[in-house]
């Protein structure tokens, strides 16, 4: 069996002409193979189809950074749905990395970041994955073009609509809906809300660091004021809000049982959310932080369940 123009490897084989490598591939019936039909096809890489049949199998092959990738393996024949999944997802994540290209992770922010012409530029920060893989997705199909995103953008992946806001340059997701009758005012509000508790202390949310300081300029421009089911920020003075002291003088434990509750917590949600800080007497320290929370008129019990005070 002639291994010309294929080169081993401790794990792989690659197929290598004048210093150029073509194909790297797991399998040396499947080099030997892709060889041949590239020998067959005068090394036109621009000849590789989708699917091409290699004895009792059908093999998925992509041409990406000028290189034959196999992307599977099928005994039938796929069809073209599958085919094209294959190949965004392997475009996505060529090397399969954590996240997949152009996605870093620094603490709990992930981060779309592409270099460009010798320059990085970061195309926005995001506090779940999901949404940051949208992004990336959706900016590799059109070419980086930030423009292209609508207000309202179907996600095949997670079959979800997301309200989504360019802002500087920087693609921020504002929600996600299971269908695409969104109350778009309503969804402003609360991602300015955000916005707002993160500025004042409230709430962390430090993808939205960029954004503390155009609060005013941004409900300007979307028409609507910063509001949730349980804040209202009309009140709050930018340098003087005696909530906001009252806030940033509350010890971690405090102030994460505080970040927890939202409209009716009930106490096993509280504790749910606290059980990284799990330790002797659990329970009753929750219980005297509750207290204490009380006590600064900073949340309330009604009717069993815990509430933010509202303003």
């Amino acid at each position: 069996m002639s291994r010309k123009y294929i080169r081993e490897n401790k794990n792989s084989y690659t197929i290598v002409k004048n210093s150029k490598t073509y194909a790297k591939i797991n399998n040396l019936d499947d080099a030997i193979f892709i060889r041949d039909f590239l020998v067959n096809n005068d090394w036109d890489l621009d000849r590789t189809p989708q699917i091409i049949k290699n004895n009792d199998d059908y093999l998925v092959l992509s041409v990406l950074d000028e290189k034959i990738h196999i992307l599977a393996k099928y005994k039938t024949e796929p069809d073209l749905e599958t085919v094209e999944k294959l190949t965004k997802k392997h475009k996505r994540n060529p090397n399969n990395s954590k996240y997949g290209l152009n996605i870093t992770r620094i603490f709990s922010t992930f981060i779309i970041k592409k270099q460009i012409a010798g320059d990085d530029y970061i195309f926005g920060y995001y506090d779940n994955l999901e949404d940051a893989e949208f992004v990336r997705n959706f900016l590799l199909d059109n070419s980086w073009n930030v423009n292209e995103f609508g207000t309202i953008n179907f996600c095949g992946e997670t079959n979800t609509y997301k309200v989504v806001k360019v802002i500087d340059d920087k693609v921020y997701v504002l929600d996600s809906f299971e269908d695409e009758n969104i109350d778009l005012d309503k969804t402003y509000q609360e991602f300015l809300a955000k916005i707002s508790k993160h500025k004042y202390g409230l709430a962390s949310y430090p993808h939205l660091d960029l954004l503390v300081d155009d609060i005013e300029g941004l409900e300007d421009e979307l028409g609507v004021k910063a509001a949730d089911e349980v804040w209202s920020f009309d009140n709050i003075s930018d340098e003087k809000s005696a909530l906001k002291d009252i806030v940033f003088t509350l010890t971690p434990f405090e102030k994460s049982i505080y970040d927890s509750i939202d409209e009716k917590t009930s106490f096993e949600d509280i504790k749910r959310s606290m059980i990284r800080y799990r330790s002797k007497n659990f329970e009753k320290k929750i219980e005297r932080n509750l207290d204490n929370l009380i006590d600064k008129n900073l949340i309330e019990k009604v009717d069993g369940h815990y509430e933010k005070t509202k303003l």
